[in-house]
């Protein structure tokens, strides 16, 4: 198995990938955090293509501040079209295969069944736009890439809801949480880990999959068993999307339909209520 050059390696998905590496023994990933090597400087990637010559390439690296992207729109495209650009040509010049993570934001979730790969995508959110452009930029210069859209990203690594609900569950008795939302949490290990199954297995089913954890919740739901399974006591009380006004839209039904990863790149995904209690535990 040859080098794989990973891009964000200091956010959450990028630090899951280094743990989830070192408890299986992979070898070769060459972790790049933003400091050491920016998507949109095409020079330095160039330097590190040549230096490595990777056969595979994982990039974690995005803008994904959803809420500051409306206002930042141009920004946001610059590291999710722009920089995801610069990495396919070079994908495609030193023949390495690109791994790139995208999102449920690129649907409008107004629909009421599990989203599929050939559903229509139709962003409502400067966010999601800029995540298909993303998209599109890597179909239009290489061949060899797996995109993986996931949801509702969580860990036991930087910021992300459960730590925040964590966090808050122990300074207030009472939090108020969005119940009209409807979607599947995914634990970022088990995504890094189906990422790092696909250079294992050296599957060559290239294309566009969608991944995250198994089941339907809404946040308010996934929050109750947050505190349950976390011993705390906090009430949460349902509140309406429109209570709790953001400056971007987000999709009000976006569960993601498994059934291509799991018979094009043979993974087993958990039951996003045991990836929790595994998180948990983790941070217990």
């Amino acid at each position: 198995m040859g080098n794989t050059l990973v891009f964000g390696a200091s956010g959450q998905l990028g630090q899951c990938l280094a743990h989830v590496a070192t408890e299986r023994g992979v070898p070769g990933l060459v972790m790049l955090a933003e400091e050491e090597a920016n998507i949109l400087n095409p020079d330095g990637l160039r330097a590190a293509f040549a230096h490595y010559q990777p056969q595979y390439c994982i990039n974690c690296a995005a803008y994904t501040a959803v809420d500051k992207a409306e206002d930042e729109l141009e920004l946001a495209r610059r590291v999710n079209r722009d920089g995801v650009g610069n990495l396919a040509r070079l994908c495609a010049e030193f023949g390495t295969t690109l791994l790139h993570v995208s999102t449920d934001f690129v649907f409008a979730g107004t629909g009421n069944q599990p989203l599929q790969e050939t559903d229509e995508a139709a962003p409502i959110s400067a966010y999601g736009l800029t995540k298909l452009e993303g998209e599109q930029v890597i179909a239009a210069h290489t061949t060899q890439y797996f995109i993986l859209r996931t949801s509702w990203l969580y860990s036991e690594f930087a910021g992300n809801f459960v730590k925040t609900m964590l966090r808050l569950g122990r300074e207030r008795e009472e939090l108020r949480v969005i119940w009209d939302q409807l979607g599947t949490p995914t634990y970022a290990i088990d995504l890094a880990g189906c990422l790092l199954h696909i250079i294992e297995t050296g599957n060559t089913h290239y294309g566009l999959y969608h991944y995250s954890n198994e089941g339907v919740t809404s946040w308010y739901d996934f929050a109750v068993d947050i505190f349950a399974l976390g011993g705390l006591n906090t009430r949460v009380i349902p509140i309406r999307t429109d209570e709790y006004p953001t400056k971007a839209t987000r999709p009000t039904y976006s569960v993601l339909d498994k059934t291509k990863a799991k018979t094009q790149l043979g993974v087993a995904i958990p039951h996003w209520r045991t990836s929790l209690q595994e998180c948990l535990r983790r941070l217990a």
